[in-house]
C-alpha cells in the first residue's frame, strides 16, 4: 500500500472515509477482498506470495494498513514480510495496547513500515523508523513511503481533496476513486528527494502509477458510518492500467455473516442490491 488519504471523526454519517491505492509489482500474485477462509472475520486483499496484506478490516471493527518506508540505502536481507504485521492484528484477539508492545518490542525485525491499526474505538499510528506511538488525532491525513501527513505532493492533494469532499458532503464512492485515479505526475520543483533519483522520483510521483511492470494495482475505498456499518470496495487493475476487478462488500453490524461475496462489475450483499453509488 503506498497511498492512505483518510478522514476520522469529521463528517457527519461516517467516522471514517478512507481512500487508498496500493502500487506493487504486476508479478507479485494477489489475492482480490474477500473474506479470507482460514480467518472468516478478515476482509482484506492478500498477498499470495507471503501471505499478509496491506489494507483489512473485520467483522468486529478492526482495521489495519500498512505502507512501505521508502529508504534506498537501507541494506538488502532478507526480512519477515511486512504485511504480517497487518494480518496479526486483524486476525488476532490481541488489545492495541498489547499490539503497540508487540510493536515496539518486534518492529525492528522488519523493513521501514507505517502502519495504521485500530477500532471503533479509535485510530492509532506506528512507524519503526519514527519510534512513537501516536493515536491519530479527528481530521483528514494522508500517508505514503514517509511518515504521517509528510506533505509530499500526492498526499497533500488528496488531502485537500478529501477535506473538499468533507466539507461539501461530497463523500461518494465514485467521487473517491476518481481522486484516487489521477496519474499524472507533480513538477520535478515540487517533489522529495528520497534517494532513488530524480528519474525514479518523478516515476513515483503520480497519485495512480502507470509503469509496465509496476504500479498501482488496486484501490480501495472504506466508509465505515456512525452506526458503524461498513462499506468496502476495491477496484483491481492489470498491467495495463485497466480495470480487472470489482467487489463491494457491506458489514452490518452485529450480523454474523453480514458482507457476503460481490461478483466483479456488479454485486449483491445479503441478498439485497446495492447501488452504485
Amino acid at each position: 500500500m503506498c497511498l492512505i488519504a483518510f478522514a476520522l471523526d469529521c463528517h457527519r454519517r461516517y467516522r471514517l472515509v478512507l481512500g487508498a491505492n496500493r502500487d506493487e509489482y504486476f508479478r507479485r500474485p494477489t489475492a482480490p477482498a474477500g473474506f479470507w477462509e482460514d480467518a472468516p472475520q478478515v476482509l482484506a486483499g492478500r498477498d499470495l506470495e507471503a501471505g499478509g496484506t496491506w489494507l483489512g478490516v473485520t467483522r468486529t471493527g478492526r482495521l489495519a494498513a500498512i505502507t512501505n518506508y521508502r529508504e534506498p540505502g537501507a541494506e538488502r536481507k532478507i526480512l519477515p514480510s511486512r504485511g504480517r504485521l497487518v494480518a496479526d492484528f486483524l486476525t488476532g484477539r490481541m488489545t492495541r495496547d498489547d499490539y503497540r508492545e508487540l510493536l515496539v518490542r518486534d518492529g525492528g525485525r522488519y523493513g521501514g513500515f507505517n502502519l495504521l491499526f485500530g477500532d471503533d474505538s479509535g485510530l492509532s499510528y506506528y512507524s519503526n523508523r519514527d519510534a512513537d506511538i501516536t493515536r491519530i488525532p479527528s481530521g483528514v491525513h494522508g500517508l505514503s513511503n514517509h511518515l504521517l501527513d509528510t506533505p509530499w505532493p500526492k498526499v497533500a492533494t488528496v488531502q485537500r481533496g478529501l477535506d473538499r469532499l468533507i466539507r461539501d458532503d461530497g463523500i461518494e464512492a465514485e467521487t473517491l476513486f476518481a481522486m484516487l485515479a489521477a496519474s499524472d505526475p507533480f513538477p520535478d520543483d515540487l517533489l522529495p528527494d528520497t534517494g532513488v533519483g530524480p528519474e525514479r522520483e518523478r516515476f513515483l510521483s503520480p497519485i495512480f502509477i502507470t509503469g509496465t511492470d509496476y504500479g498501482t494495482r488496486s484501490s480501495t475505498v472504506i466508509l465505515i458510518g456512525r452506526d458503524n456499518r461498513v462499506t468496502f470496495l476495491e477496484r483491481s487493475f492489470d498491467d495495463l492500467h485497466r480495470v480487472s476487478g470489482y467487489v463491494r462488500y457491506r458489514i452490518e453490524p452485529g450480523m454474523a455473516m453480514a458482507g457476503e461475496e460481490v461478483s466483479s462489475g456488479g454485486y449483491q450483499a445479503n441478498g439485497n442490491p446495492v447501488g452504485n453509488q
